[in-house]
């Protein structure tokens, strides 16, 4: 894929350099792949001066190469990507800090007068001399895209990973709006890895943001402001003035959007698990965490249950898409690719006024309770060793006992196994 920067000069990252995007173009396809990258946020001068120097590709243009080579579903090889291989493939570098929700500069604060914490506090948020054009950036790319073919697309469809994904959700109908005014006949669909994130149960902190432990509800509240950050309408209409950032949790948005949605959810999502300070591999764990860790899983699938197209294994990790080895993670028999295509299929059908084939599943959420108890979860790996384990060796390395947790490790193995090839 070959580097374009935005032909609107004004739309920019976050330092104000050129945003851009990477274009892989099929000929004579009519399907698109546009791909926003994740990477989470930041909410004030404080986290985006720390971001800037800790991470500067997510904040600025200036180092991102001339090509770069496409993974997993952006792949253009066909035994590695077998639906999507021969389609035009747009990788979206995330430079906006913002979960791709920003429409420009903040709009200033009208005066009034603050006293002590609250005044410092108010200056840390606002005070940054960062842009934050997420939603822009998206819009512009499309634009560009014109002189390519966009216009003519039968399918376009918007993914993204972790904030990327969860950009997705806030996008999608933007983006089937201005493909719509285009003149543009495509059918525009969602695909969401890792971003259907739900709310944390972590106290929240009183000084935030003056720290950086904040819940991701109070960093997108004040992010939302300093980003001039944008929801969908449908869903803005829910919830009165201030309460927008609730949109940024998929099971709150998903009822309010048009559009077909895809989503890829590990039930054990560790970047949900490390808002709540739990590292699985780290140094210990306990019993409460457990605990945690399992009402976790509980409580995403039942946030999926109304979700018409997912693919949920029960496995601790942290996106799919753009892994090499994307393929070999299955639920009830079914891979990834799999039941992307059988998705595909049914929409087909049901455009053209066709009954979808049986036998091709697309809702697939695994129903062993325990984290890993799907063969084909990606390895645990221990932090300190960098060995591979079993969720029993991690669970004792870290300090807990298998036993006292309901967990036999005598008969855990043959039992998870029973569980999956019964329908986990």
């Amino acid at each position: 894929m070959r580097l374009h920067f935005l032909k609107n000069s004004q739309v920019t990252c976050n330092d104000g350099t050129a945003a851009g995007f990477y274009l892989k173009e099929f000929r004579g396809s009519r399907r698109w792949l546009l791909f926003l990258e994740g990477g989470w946020c930041c909410y004030s001068k404080e986290t985006c001066d720390s971001r800037y120097q800790n991470i500067p590709r997510l904040m600025s243009s200036s180092a991102w190469p001339q090509t770069k080579r496409g993974t997993g579903i952006m792949s253009s090889q066909v035994e590695s990507n077998p639906h999507w291989y021969n389609a035009n493939i747009v990788f979206i570098p995330y430079c906006s800090s913002d979960v791709w929700s920003g429409t420009g500069p903040a709009p200033t604060p009208p005066p009034r007068a603050r006293q002590g914490k609250e005044k410092e506090r108010e200056r840390n948020v606002n005070a940054t001399e960062y842009t934050f054009m997420g939603s822009l950036i998206i819009r512009e790319v499309i634009k560009d895209l014109i002189p390519k073919g966009i216009k003519q697309a039968k399918v376009v469809m918007l993914s993204g990973t972790s904030a990327g994904g969860t950009g997705v959700l806030l996008n999608i109908e933007r983006v089937a709006s201005q493909l719509e005014q285009l003149g543009a006949e495509a059918q525009v669909r969602g695909l969401v890895d890792s971003g259907w994130f739900i709310e944390s149960k972590q106290q929240r902190s009183p000084n935030c943001p003056e720290t950086v432990s904040c819940s991701p509800e109070d960093a997108i509240k004040i992010g939302l402001r300093l980003w001039n950050g944008v929801v969908p309408d449908r869903c803005r209409q829910l919830y009165k003035r201030g309460e927008e950032w609730q949109c940024f949790f998929g099971h709150k948005l998903f009822s309010t959007l048009t559009s077909p949605l895809f989503v890829v959810q590990w039930l054990f999502d560790e970047e949900q698990l490390r808002v709540e300070n739990i590292y699985v591999g780290g140094q210990s764990l306990s019993e409460e965490q457990w605990q945690y860790i399992q009402n976790l899983g509980r409580e995403l699938k039942n946030s999926l249950r109304d979700v018409t197209a997912v693919f949920a294994p029960s496995c601790l990790s942290h996106t799919v898409l753009t892994k090499s080895n994307w393929m070999t993670f299955q639920v009830k028999g079914t891979s990834l690719p799999r039941a992307l295509h059988c998705w595909d299929r049914s929409l087909e059908a049901t455009r053209n006024n066709r009954t979808p084939s049986k036998g091709c599943p697309f809702h697939l959420v695994d129903t062993c309770q325990w984290p890993q108890c799907n063969p084909t979860c990606p390895a645990l790996v221990d932090q300190a060793t960098q060995q591979k384990l079993t969720l029993l060796q991690m669970l004792v390395a870290m300090g807990l006992d298998p036993q006292r947790l309901g967990l036999d490790p005598q008969g855990e193995e043959d039992s998870l196994v029973s569980m999956v090839s019964n329908g986990g």
